[in-house]
């Protein structure tokens, strides 16, 4: 592992390969953007298309898709190579754009949103592992910092243009603008990343292990969606979707077993480094989802704030996660990885108490600051987790790797949608005396008397998922790629 510092003018946009970083950010910008971006602007798609009782399927099929092809596209991306995937992802997604521009009822839209979401799997991991492929470990880490802001700045961004094209110009310009940036991304990669073809003989595809992975995280994410919202906990639906998904895994699990490269080896789950990434991924993916969706609706109806002001507030966020990630790499590169994380997790704890502190008499600087050391609690733990596994495995097993992090990740949110729900709905239940009463009243409506208690458990509960952080920071060995239990795993 090299010691040496590189610079922002050695790895980042003016930089012989600044090209490819440029077209992967723009790729996942894009992604990013659009998970997000339909938030401001469901009232001007309702007015025009209705079907106001399917609009959340708008986020869920964009979700849903996404996740459960990531593992696969990541495992595709070994076997195929990363150029020819990222491709394929983004012609997918720019085709499913354009159809949801077009788009001439709700049914449509939230079919062509599942299209984008299959186009979003196969770039999110495929440009990720493209990172690790064309830096060097100390690289990654300036490299991931650049990532890493378009991510937080992507949660700020796209509900204001969401809004700005709504009301100005409309809602299907939300779409229309991924056709020319597409293009680019794709034209860029095209011409600039000369892709080395993976030195090993490709096998067969494992249909029967991705069919049945897709399947298993569809039951397990449309449970988690869902229960509580469109149905209950309790009802015949939730068993049927969480009952199906156990079986569906027992069968993987027995189909795995019998194939020479399965769509998701087993050694993944028993490599220390990936398993470490793996618990800072999911526990990243449930504290965002609480940070982004809660402190919002906190700070203008519990503070007063309006929504300029609550966004910046979240945006304080977009500030710390890639501030840290920048700076990651000082940290590993000289007292290794695990006390990289173990830094994050105290940020994380930190940004985390500060936020369950927060009452109706307190300051909107105080959500802004643990936004902020929340965000470089995140960064501290997600971007070097991403270097480490990327420098634990082989060439050949970095695509399956990476995917299989970014799905941790996108299951954490399904879990946070999921816990943080149930949380908010049952102390506003308890407040407003059952389950009935509260049912017809919607959470950013409530008084404060109610809504304050609410979130604050909410907050708690983030608190506690940020505590989690620490597990992550204790699997995590100092040094990977060079010690003989990377060496080991990877050969599995």
């Amino acid at each position: 592992m090299t010691t040496a510092a590189p610079t922002r003018a050695s790895v980042g946009l003016r930089s012989d390969r600044g090209p490819i970083l440029g077209s992967v950010m723009l790729s996942i910008a894009l992604i990013a953007i659009d998970a997000t971006i339909l938030a401001t602007a469901v009232p001007a798609i309702v007015r025009d298309l209705g079907g106001f009782t399917q609009f959340p399927w708008l986020f869920s099929a964009y979700l849903l898709t996404q996740a459960i092809s990531t593992p696969i596209y990541g495992k595709l991306a070994d076997t195929f190579g990363r150029k020819p995937l990222m491709l394929f992802g983004i012609g997918t997604f720019v085709i499913g754009s354009v159809l949801c521009a077009v788009s001439w009822s709700m049914g449509a839209l939230i079919a062509f949103r599942a299209l984008q979401g299959l186009g979003a799997g196969a770039i999110q991991p495929a440009g990720m592992t493209i990172m690790g492929d064309i830096y060097s470990v100390a690289e990654r880490a300036v490299a991931q910092g650049y990532i890493a802001s378009v991510w937080a700045m992507s949660a700020v961004v796209g509900p204001t243009l969401g809004g700005l094209f709504s009301d100005h110009l409309s809602w299907r310009w939300i779409f229309w603008i991924n056709l020319p940036l597409g293009l680019l991304a794709a034209a860029v990669l095209w011409v600039r990343f000369d892709e080395q073809p993976a030195p090993h003989r490709r096998r067969p595809i494992d249909w029967w292990g991705a069919l049945l992975v897709a399947g298993t995280s569809a039951l397990l994410l449309l449970g988690l969606l869902e229960g509580g919202i469109r149905w209950s906990w309790w009802s015949w639906q939730s068993a049927v979707a969480f009952g199906g998904a156990a079986a569906l895994a027992l069968l993987f699990v027995r189909v795995e077993t019998r194939v020479d490269d399965p769509v998701l080896p087993g050694w993944l789950f028993k490599h220390r480094v990936l398993n470490a990434a793996t618990v800072g991924g999911f526990v990243a993916g449930v504290v965002m989802l609480g940070v982004t969706s809660y402190v919002p609706v906190y700070a203008q109806q519990v503070l007063g704030a309006g929504a300029t002001v609550a966004g910046f507030a979240v945006a304080a966020l977009a500030i710390g996660w890639p501030f840290a990630a920048s700076t990651s790499g000082r940290i590993y590169l000289r007292w290794g990885f695990r006390a990289c994380l173990f830094l994050g997790a105290f940020f994380g704890a930190a940004g985390a108490t500060i936020l369950a502190l927060v009452g109706p008499g307190s300051s909107i600087w105080l959500l802004a600051a643990a936004c902020l050391v929340l965000g470089l609690g995140l960064g501290y733990v997600v971007s070097p987790s991403i270097v480490a596994l990327q420098s634990a495995v082989e060439f050949r097993q970095r695509g399956v790797a990476t995917g299989a992090n970014m799905f941790a990740r996108s299951v954490g949110s399904a879990v946070g949608v999921a816990m943080f729900g149930a949380i908010a709905n049952g102390v506003v239940a308890d407040r407003l005396g059952g389950a009935d009463a509260a049912g017809s009243v919607k959470l950013d409506q409530l008084p404060v008397d109610v809504l304050d208690p609410a979130l604050q458990a909410v907050f708690l509960a983030v608190a506690g998922c940020a505590l989690l952080l620490v597990i992550g920071a204790l699997l995590m060995p100092s040094r990977v790629g060079t010690t003989r239990e990377s060496q080991v795993a990877t050969a599995e």
